[in-house]
This record gives structure tokens, sequence and C-alpha cells, in this order.
């Protein structure tokens, strides 16, 4: 009989923490992201609200508002009072890309 090893053991175990960890990463990335995009969408959404109240274009001060990357990805609706901005967020994750979305509403009333 030949005795037991743990040889490899522990470089198992390394690599299987270490896919763990990037899994929990790009999570805790892509939930940060989804909240920064719909805190940007908040505030677009307000200043598109505020531009429609002033008698300005809410599509471009929505653009104004949103730094860099969301004016790409950004979508502007309005009904009456109501403006809804709404973002792709970023994603490291090729399978999300597209997928995910968050919106930012105001309303403003209007003389």
């Amino acid at each position: 009989m030949t005795p037991r090893t743990d040889a490899g053991q522990a470089a198992v175990e390394l690599i299987g923490a270490a896919a763990l960890l990037a899994i929990v990463g790009l999570a805790a990335f892509q939930i940060l992201a989804a909240g920064h995009a719909a805190a940007v969408a908040d505030g677009a959404a307000e200043a598109a609200a505020l531009a429609l109240a002033n008698g300005r274009d809410p599509e471009r001060a929505a653009g104004a508002a949103a730094p860099g990357w969301p004016r790409r990805a950004m979508r502007v609706e309005r009904a009456g009072g109501w403006v809804r901005v709404t973002l792709a967020p970023r994603t490291p994750l090729g399978i999300l890309r597209g997928r995910l979305r968050v919106s930012g509403k105001a309303w403003v009333r209007r003389k």
C-alpha cells in the first residue's frame, strides 16, 4: 500500500479560491456600476425636467448632466411633465451587455 500524499492539494484550493474571488469581484463591480448608472439617470432626468419647465430641450439637458459614457447609452422619453431617462450600465460580463437597464424619472409642472 502506498502512503497517501496531499501534493497539489494547495494549488487546487488556491485556483478554486481565486476563481470564487474573481466571480465575487465581478458581481460587486456590476452592482456598483448599476448603482452609479441609476444615480446618473436620476440626475439627468431631473435636469431634463427642469429644462422642460424652462422651455429648453430636455434631451440636450439630460446629455449635459451625464458625464462621459452615459451620454452614448442614454434614452430620454417625455410625456407631459414626465421625463424618463434610461441608461445601460457598463458591464464587464458580455452576457449582460445590452440586457441591463436602469432609469430615472422626474416630473415638473408645466405652465
